[in-house]
């Protein structure tokens, strides 16, 4: 029987746009642009941001100084990270208040960097209905490495079988299939409802 739900944050409690900002930015220098796209979309760039194993700030330091011509743009998406966020997922808030008033039991289980405290202060509305949570830059895992799954149930004493987790990115779902979770793909609140309800979790 499911009793907590776990829920990632980006794309799933709140949404993103990266892209709407950059090209802001950037205005008509497309050049450039598509320099900090491809350092953006580089394997290694935001895992190691979300890992934060030094400082987030000291990683925008390394890479203006292997990436000269970005410096400026590496700056603005320091200072500016959290702007990043739009909002609320749409239909999210509302449907945690209503599992949180049915007796289930909800956590979060992210890949952020330490801005993520930021983004948690401006939509505290929704990142308070959580009793608890476990954030990769805080602890130098990530998604999908088993360990903080089982980092996420072991401070919790959360038995992993009666646990869902949603996330929008599939390799995630595979990675709490294998710390023992149950765990769907997150794409929208009607969709995850439907999900829910698969697993007799009561949602109205």
């Amino acid at each position: 029987m499911i009793k907590n739900l776990i829920f990632d944050f980006g794309k799933v409690l709140v949404d993103y746009d990266f892209m709407a900002l950059l090209t802001g930015y950037f205005g008509e220098d497309t050049e450039r642009l598509d320099q900090m796209c491809r350092l953006f979309l580089s394997p290694g760039f935001i895992d190691r941001c979300d890992r934060e194993a030094v400082p987030f700030s000291e990683i925008i330091r390394e890479e203006q100084k292997n990436h000269p011509e970005l410096a400026d743009g590496l700056q603005f998406f320091h200072d500016r990270y959290a702007d990043f966020v739009t909002g609320e997922v749409p239909g999210m808030k509302e449907l945690l208040c209503r599992l949180k008033a049915n007796g289930y039991r909800l956590y979060g289980l992210t890949n952020w960097n330490s801005v993520v405290h930021e983004v948690m202060r401006r939509y505290e509305s929704i990142f308070g209905l959580l009793d608890g949570r476990v954030i990769s830059s805080e602890e130098h895992f990530i998604k999908p490495e088993r360990e903080i799954y089982e980092c996420l149930c072991s401070r919790y004493g959360l038995d992993p079988s009666e646990c869902l987790f949603a996330d929008d990115k599939a390799v995630n779902v595979e990675g709490a299939l294998k710390a023992g979770m149950n765990a769907v793909v997150f794409t929208d609140a009607a969709r995850y409802i439907n999900d829910l309800e698969t697993y007799g979790v009561k949602t109205d």
